[in-house]
């Protein structure tokens, strides 16, 4: 294994991130101390999205459909009818 100070992490990191990709693990020292280790994901490259079942992701959707946007002339419509609601309707 490989140690590296935490002011090496700072300053080198383009050789720590070298490192990791060749898959190599490295210890941490800090101030003579060895206070951790980083170890490379093995997995990473190697896996691959699961494969997505259509049918359960269209009933999926059609169970989960999303609002409808509202339109600005029905956004008016509601907040007066919201406005009529909560003060009563306009004296002029």
């Amino acid at each position: 294994m490989l140690t590296i100070t935490t002011t090496q992490l700072r300053v080198n990191t383009k050789q720590l991130v070298e490192k990791m990709l060749e898959g190599k693990a490295l210890i941490i020292i800090h101030r003579s101390k060895v206070i951790g280790r980083i170890m490379p994901d093995t997995n990473m490259h190697e896996e691959e999205a699961p494969p997505i079942d259509i049918v359960s992701f269209k009933k999926y959707l059609a169970s989960n459909k999303p609002k409808k946007l509202i339109q600005r002339k029905d956004r008016e419509s509601i907040y007066r009818k919201h406005l009529v609601k909560k003060y009563g309707t306009p004296v002029s």
